[in-house]
């Protein structure tokens, strides 16, 4: 039976983003969506050997309850463990994919954060401590190594050349089903804002995904590792068709710098940034930018004459859209350059040479707030 046209149109429209042998197929009956079908398959195979389960342990301390000293006296001090809460171990489980045949794996940051144990599982049901080589909270990445070699590497794709509606598959362990291989698209790029973690630039797609994908794999259709799953919108906490992704051009370079210096070292300019206002955005139609909510003293934006209020639109060549923008600009900013920003001042553009800091931490270790 001939495959009905328009039938035949959408298969035809989803086969040309396959490799050319997958294309010299006999057109009738079912073939070419057997053909597409294969081709999955095939994705699929070469590529999950190298997504692993991960599960770390944590012990949460247990607490004292407070009881009068009349009764801790009377009860020999033991009252307050009686009804106080003894600790407890507490296990998260997530995904990770081994990038280097050395046992290299990336993950998320909130897959290991706070793990004193970490356990990985390979594919073939193969157990192994995991070492904690570095993680990096603003972007949501973590490194962890296993002691092995000759292991499955995934190969790193190019997030950049991703267009919206691209086929790919998401691989992970969602609620603990290790191995679990679902398709959607490319669904959009370059998602700002949205609130998931400090340096964002996420790839959304609507393959599903659920709790226990996050750090697991988002492939192209050459199996190359193009995101780190992450994330999802949802209202129920299960899947919704809205998925995000760590584009594998950003996670590849945070990897390589934990492997080689177990932290990122960021750019800082020393502000605190906002969204505009009604009356500013209206105010230059047209235009778009970030206003300097807050700054820092004797910090580089400080010393190069920036004040709060001033609205950033522009960063050496490129123009500054959203606090997202901004943002990344400035982590990947080299330390001790000097960047041309552009910003408006009562109206009237002006430009800023600022000298780039090192992004500083606070007493506890932690990035503080702001950029």
């Amino acid at each position: 039976m001939t495959t009905p046209p328009a039938r035949l149109s959408v298969l035809l429209a989803l086969l040309a983003a396959l490799p050319i042998q997958a294309q010299t197929v006999d057109m009738h009956g079912g073939s070419v969506a057997e053909a597409l079908s294969r081709e999955f398959a095939t994705v699929a195979r070469s590529a999950t050997p190298s997504v692993v389960n991960i599960s770390t342990t944590s012990v949460v301390p247990g607490r004292r309850a407070r009881i009068p000293s009349f009764f801790d006296n009377l009860f020999g001090g033991e009252l307050g463990d009686i009804f106080g809460e003894p600790a407890r171990q507490v296990t998260s489980l997530g995904s990770g994919v081994i990038f280097s045949a050395d046992g290299y794996i990336v993950t998320n940051n909130h897959v290991v954060a706070g793990g004193t144990q970490i356990a990985v599982k390979l594919s073939n049901d193969t157990n192994y401590t995991g070492q904690l080589v570095g993680t990096d909270a603003l972007s949501d990445l973590a490194v962890v190594r296993i002691i092995q070699g000759g292991l499955p590497a995934i190969h790193w794709g190019d997030s950049d050349a991703l267009e919206v509606g691209e086929w790919v598959i998401a691989i992970g362990s969602p609620l603990g089903l290790a191995q679990t291989v679902t398709a959607g698209i490319i669904s959009a790029k370059g998602r700002h804002d949205i609130g998931l973690s400090s340096y964002e630039d996420f790839i959304q797609t609507d393959a599903a995904i659920n709790p226990g994908n996050s750090g697991g794999a988002l492939v192209n259709m050459k199996g190359e590792l193009v995101g780190v799953n992450t994330a999802i919108a949802s209202q129920s906490g299960g899947y919704e068709g809205i998925g995000f992704a760590i584009p594998s051009n950003v996670a590849l370079k945070i990897a390589q710098q934990l492997v080689a210096k177990g932290r990122i070292v960021r750019g800082w300019i020393g502000i605190i940034p906002r969204g505009l206002t009604t009356e500013e955005a209206g105010a230059m139609p047209g235009r778009s930018g970030v206003a300097i909510s807050q700054m820092y003293k004797d910090q580089p934006a400080h010393r190069a004459g920036l004040l709060p209020g001033d609205i950033i639109t522009g960063w050496g060549e490129q123009a500054v859209k959203s606090q997202g923008d901004l943002g990344r600009l400035v982590a990947d900013a080299r330390i001790g350059s000097t960047i041309q920003v552009r910003y408006l001042r009562d109206g009237k553009e002006q430009v800023a040479p600022v000298q780039m800091g090192k992004r500083p931490r606070d007493v506890r270790g932690r990035a503080m707030p702001g950029v």
